[in-house]
């Protein structure tokens, strides 16, 4: 017997229903309604917020930026604030016959309209009056239309003409009705409270989508398409907070979203990827376009600061602001991912507002650039920056606010020498001649030569040797990119006001110019400085510019600067603890490279009538100043028996005297006077520049009576100046306060050789001139 099949109850079921449909027995039931359950009441956000700080409406204002409040102001005055058309505030009765309607209930918008048009209607006569819906015009004006009823049906065939005349005047009135309403039931703080109502709603919607676009950036992409949309916020009484709200949140988001690399978009067809790698492409595809949205927004709220010529629109305080916190995104931006998508285009926006009006984007753009040549490794967006700064500085004819030159004085070329060119061009010549020694060679040692040079370039790329090779060119390229807008100016624009910018940056970077450049820049600078046209600073990066040519690779030249050395000894007594006080740190340096680097090129009477000025300079500078200098003067003395001759007092060489007031150092007789300075500085207010005057007096003693410490000892000139600085009102070490000393009075008395004098000197002392407070000369001169 064979088993019977087992059946499944849900099989069985269905095999029933099936049966009874085809002999039509089978009952249909019907899906009951079900019911939904009543919503409990939910309380509005507002009514809780105007609970919990109804104590701190005084404070409002205060909280509200200023732009915003000067809007509010303006506009209530104006009568063209939109929230007055849109509050739901309680009716505010200001006289005496309105103070029985007190305990009323709030009235909706639609009970409020509908009392306005039974009131005009009263007013108008007994007609019907029936309300259609608002219908929206092409001006964007919505018209409430009204329709007149008579009780006679004849008067339906009426023209729509006259209805749309009585519709306009119903609509005419109640619109100023209402706006009378309004100015007496509103008060500035209820306005200040919905505003703030709107705000913090604007502020919980940008604070949840960042917050999720940084949890799951790949599924909310989303949210950026909403941030966008709110920094185009329209709401005439909150767009202003709305947009910089926005503007920064999204800022903040892409500093943490975009990755360091550069996203190339590259198309595969045919080419099967995982679902990883595929959604991984998609996420960075949405993320690249939503970025570059972001930076064309950018783009138009900057374009507002970037007035052309002839253009004479006047520019809101609230765009200004707009284009203020746009500029600080794009730099931060730029500063954050300097290699990834776009930053060259930053790069390239950000270069003409170094050249705008407003000083506050000028510093952001230079603060931003500055960073970028500090921190770029690469030194590819930095060769960019430099171009693209030439071409403007070209193009404006060099009349550019400063910090478009000053930008460079951040580069990182301190290192760089522009000889080795000519030191590779020459060592290729040498391979040259040498491969054409090995086409004489056999084939086996051919092919062993080339094996060799082929493991000498595996052993350059796992030392990282290549990287540095194109480093140095790049930085080469951009040194003399540098240079020539340094000699373009100084040839084409002498008079312009970037001049002692671009003399400081050839101070700086005047080491690594090429020997052959150094005779037309000494002629051009020794030109300028004969003009007499330059000021004090001008002059002295001049003379700072030349000494560091021959300090660094110019020691090969055998020249004497006497000119730049005679300029030097003439503009030092113009330095005091003034205006020019801010020149000391270019003074030390100067002196430094003449008289102690360059200590063995300058005769004994040269050196000697300098280190005689210097002395007397201390006597008008503050403390820091003073030790630097006589920081010099110590390691001169250090350094030879020279300078002996200052230090003692009776020995006198050749015949004449000193001439402080000649501008020549070679024949002003230095020699015949003496370092009386150290003796004022022993008695100086500051105790450092006391021992140090003692020690220098002394004939600098290491051990012993007059000798220094050893943490003092051991500065140079340079860290004295920085260390003992007194810009922070702090003395260092602290000066002690002067003791009090009483004057004794003494009694004075006269003896005259001729008794006229006496009576002379008498009428003179009259005191009866004096009675009055007050002398009269024409009746002393009578008497």
């Amino acid at each position: 017997m064979a088993k019977k099949l087992k059946i499944s109850i849900i099989k069985r079921s269905n095999q029933k229903r099936t049966k009874l449909a085809h002999q039509g027995k089978l009952k249909i039931r019907r899906h009951k309604l079900v019911k939904k359950p009543i919503q409990k009441q939910i309380f509005s956000h507002t009514e809780s917020i105007e609970e919990e700080e109804s104590d701190h409406d005084e404070d409002l204002i205060d909280m509200v930026e200023k732009e915003d409040l000067d809007f509010l102001q303006e506009a209530i005055s104006n009568n063209s604030y939109n929230l007055l058309k849109q509050l739901h505030l309680n009716e505010v009765i200001n006289n005496k016959k309105n103070n029985k309607n007190k305990n009323k209930k709030k009235q909706t918008i639609e009970e409020r309209y509908e009392n306005n048009i039974s009131k005009v209607i009263d007013q108008e006569g007994s007609k019907k009056v029936r309300m259609l819906l608002p219908i929206k015009t092409k001006n964007g004006i919505i018209e409430k239309r009204l329709i007149q009823e008579s009780d006679i049906e004849d008067n339906e065939n009426t023209s729509e003409k006259e209805h749309d005349e009585d519709n306009v005047e119903i609509e005419s009135n109640l619109h100023n009705k209402n706006k009378d309403e309004n100015k007496t039931s509103i008060s500035i703080i209820e306005l200040l409270a919905y505003r703030k109502e709107i705000l913090t709603s604007k502020r919980l919607k940008i604070g949840l989508l960042s917050s999720n676009l940084l949890e799951t950036p790949e599924t909310k992409c989303e949210n950026f398409k909403a941030l966008l949309e709110l920094m185009e916020e329209t709401n005439p009484e909150v767009y202003i907070t709305v947009r910089k709200l926005a503007t920064v949140s999204l800022m903040e988001v892409f500093k943490d979203l975009l990755p360091s690399y550069q996203i190339l978009q590259i198309p595969q067809e045919g080419v099967k990827l995982k679902k990883e790698t595929l959604a991984l492409q998609n996420y960075e595809t949405i993320l690249l376009r939503y970025y570059k949205y972001y930076l064309q927004k950018l783009e138009k709220m900057i374009n507002i600061l970037k007035k052309k010529k002839g253009d004479t629109r006047k520019i809101k305080d609230q765009q200004i602001e707009l284009g203020k916190v746009a500029v600080t995104c794009m730099c931060d931006l730029l500063i954050m991912h300097p290699y990834f998508n776009y930053s060259i285009n930053i790069a390239n926006f950000l270069i003409p507002l170094l050249d705008n009006k407003y000083e506050f984007i000028r510093q952001k753009v230079l603060k931003c650039l500055s960073q970028i040549f500090k921190e770029d490794k690469r030194v590819e967006l930095s060769l960019i920056i430099v171009r693209k700064l030439n071409q403007y500085i070209k193009l404006k004819a060099h009349s550019v606010h400063s910090e478009v030159l000053s930008v460079l004085l951040f580069l990182r070329i301190k290192d760089i020498n522009l000889d080795k060119e000519k030191e590779e061009n020459t060592k290729q010549k040498k391979l040259v001649s040498y491969k054409q020694r090995i086409l004489a060679l056999s084939k086996k040692e051919r092919k062993k030569n080339k094996k060799l040079e082929q493991i000498e370039r595996e052993l350059l790329e796992t030392k990282a040797e290549e990287n540095k090779q194109t480093k140095q060119k790049l930085l080469a390229e951009i040194t003399n990119i540098v240079f020539t807008i340094y000699f373009r100016i100084l040839k084409q624009a002498p008079n312009s006001k970037i001049l002692s910018i671009c003399l400081e940056g050839l101070a700086k970077f005047a080491h690594c110019i090429n020997l052959d450049f150094y005779q037309d820049l000494v002629t051009t600078i020794d030109k300028l400085m004969e003009e007499n046209n330059l000021s004090l600073k001008d002059q002295l990066y001049c003379i700072q510019c030349i000494f560091t040519i021959l300090s660094g690779q110019g020691l090969q030249l055998n020249l004497d600067p006497y000119r730049f050395y005679a300029h030097l000894y003439k503009n030092l007594l113009n330095i005091h603890c003034g205006k020019t006080y801010s020149e000391t740190e270019i003074i030390i340096k100067i002196l430094v490279q003449t008289l102690i680097h360059r200590r063995k090129r300058i005769t004994q009477r040269r050196l000697i009538a300098f280190i005689k000025r210097i002395a007397i300079l201390t006597l008008q500078l503050q403390h820091n100043a003073v030790l630097g200098i006589l920081g010099i003067i110590k390691q001169n003395i250090q350094l030879g028996k020279e300078l002996d001759i200052l230090l003692d007092t009776d020995c006198t060489i050749g015949d004449g005297f000193y001439q402080a007031e000649l501008e020549e150092p070679e024949y002003c007789n230095a020699h015949c006077s003496a370092l009386w300075e150290l003796a004022a500085l022993q008695r100086h207010y500051h105790s450092i520049v006391q021992k140090m005057a003692k020690n220098i007096a002394w004939n600098v003693p290491s051990i012993g009576e007059g000798s220094l410490s050893s943490e003092i000892a051991k500065l140079s000139p340079e860290e004295l100046h920085i260390e003992f600085d007194p810009t922070g009102v702090v003395f260092k070490p602290a000066v002690p306060v002067p003791r009090k000393t009483s004057i004794k009075k003494t009694v004075t008395t006269y003896h005259f050789m001729n008794s006229e004098f006496k009576e002379y000197i008498n009428t003179i002392n009259n005191t009866e001139l004096f009675a009055n407070g007050y002398i009269d000369f024409y009746k002393a001169c009578n008497n």
